[in-house]
């Protein structure tokens, strides 16, 4: 409990007009004496009226978790138990880890009544947002005295993309027949691996699906049908390193990866596959077994938040070497990197090779429009000439890692931002149209 600003400038201002009649004449000291008496009481029964924390409960709601870039809401709950008199409460949250200070909310409870008080929270940047403690502040009816209670809270909130735009992106995908297919009971005779059914062996039919035990119970010719899995291993990895810390209009590359990684991972279980989340940079980060299922994508999405941003630079010997131990069948491996030239790409290059050896690997890169843009602009002068010759030689040197890569068998994409989602999203439907993996 303190006295407020109003207790001080009262008996600052009081202090003059009762000090000069006392220079005047001794005897109207008594001026001043009954007029900081008279505050002091006026404070004393402002502290009496003043309501208990008792009498004062508060309950605080925060969302399971924050997106980055948009707006959450914790919800602070308080009730003013006290019968006769509304009070009027200031709440601050004492936030850390990737939220930013929040300023004091004031509301003002009416009596025996409860209130609601939002307060709005904008995460900086992905990571774990901390909440230590809220803080409440309330006044006695005279605004003399305040008293003010902190109340541990010590959660931790994850901040995950934003994926509320990948979402809706997901949900018109979902709705074409292409992305449908392998869902709905549709018969391709000659495609997929997964047996689905026998029928008689007409003309124009592969001469492989003859099942010839089938056909000699028969007599007469009978073919395998099969169908499309729905039961791939799909392992989403990120490049943690610190060139996926750089940013691209305004966000840093790593968090348009994960955005395009997440769609993915939501188509993957959307068509039965099973899906894992791995990452690295100079040394493996995190591993999580695949799984089916859209349960399975919320715990995608708090694993994502949980990868923090390095300085360190990529040992793609160390992190791949470690990821192809860890698969012990066929899969998909989906990785988004970045490269500066041919010599930075020459390790990446090498272990990706023994990767797609045993399996199918689509490598994602984010392409800098800023650069194709400084490699075509016009040699005004010395200083453009010199950042046109080395932005063109970037993207040469750029392509010819991604020729390499393709040659081993390799799928790459190198798109910008904005368009990386449905480009892959069109690749990962073609691969499984052509049973790849």
């Amino acid at each position: 409990m303190k006295p407020t600003l109003r207790a001080v400038l009262i008996l600052t201002l009081g202090l003059l007009p009762a000090v000069l009649p006392a220079i005047l004449d001794s005897r109207l000291s008594i001026l001043w004496i009954g007029f900081a008496a008279a505050t002091l009481v006026a404070m004393g029964l402002d502290l009496l009226a003043l309501p208990g924390s008792g009498r004062v409960p508060v309950e605080l709601d925060l969302p399971p978790v924050f997106y980055i870039g948009d707006e959450g809401r914790a919800v602070v709950r308080v009730k003013n138990r006290h019968e006769w008199r509304e009070i009027v409460v200031d709440i601050i949250l004492d936030t850390g880890g990737v939220l930013p200070p929040v300023d004091s909310t004031q509301a003002t409870i009416r009596p025996g009544m409860e209130g609601s008080i939002e307060i709005v929270l904008r995460p900086k940047r992905r990571g774990t947002a901390r909440i230590d403690a809220l803080w409440l502040r309330w006044y006695g009816p005279l605004g003399l005295i305040r008293r003010a209670v902190r109340i541990p809270v010590d959660r931790d909130v994850p901040v995950v993309p934003n994926i509320r735009g990948v979402r809706a992106a997901a949900l018109k995908l979902f709705r074409s027949r292409e992305f449908m297919h392998g869902l709905k009971p549709e018969r391709y005779a000659g495609d997929g691996s997964e047996f689905d059914s026998l029928r008689e062996f007409l003309p124009g039919f592969d001469n492989r699906a003859i099942d010839w035990k089938a056909s000699a119970r028969h007599v007469k010719l009978i073919a395998r049908e099969y169908r499309s899995e729905r039961n791939h291993q799909v392992i989403v990895g990120f490049d943690t390193g610190h060139l996926m810390a750089e940013r691209l209009e305004g966000v840093p590359r790593l968090d348009h990866a994960m955005n395009a990684g997440l769609l993915l991972s939501w188509a993957a279980l959307k068509t039965g596959d099973r899906v894992g989340l791995f990452a690295f940079d100079e040394k493996v980060r995190h591993f999580s077994q695949p799984r089916g299922g859209m349960p399975s994508f919320a715990a995608l999405q708090r694993q994502t938040a949980n990868l923090d941003y390095s300085t360190g630079e990529t040992n793609f010997t160390l992190g791949l070497m470690s990821l192809q131990r860890r698969l012990k069948r066929r899969t998909l491996v989906v990785l988004f990197t970045d490269f500066v030239d041919t010599v930075t790409a020459e390790l990446m290059v090498e272990n990706l090779g023994r990767l797609a050896a045993r399996n199918l690997v689509l490598c994602i890169t984010l392409s800098d429009p800023g650069l194709a843009t400084a490699a075509e602009q016009a040699p005004m002068n010395p200083a453009t000439l010199s950042r046109a010759v080395v932005a063109g030689d970037l993207v040469r040197e750029r392509e010819v890692v991604l020729m390499r890569l393709r040659r081993l068998g390799i799928h790459c994409i190198d798109a910008p931002a904005e368009k990386v989602s449905t480009v892959l999203i069109n690749r990962y439907l073609e691969i499984k149209r052509r049973e790849l993996v």
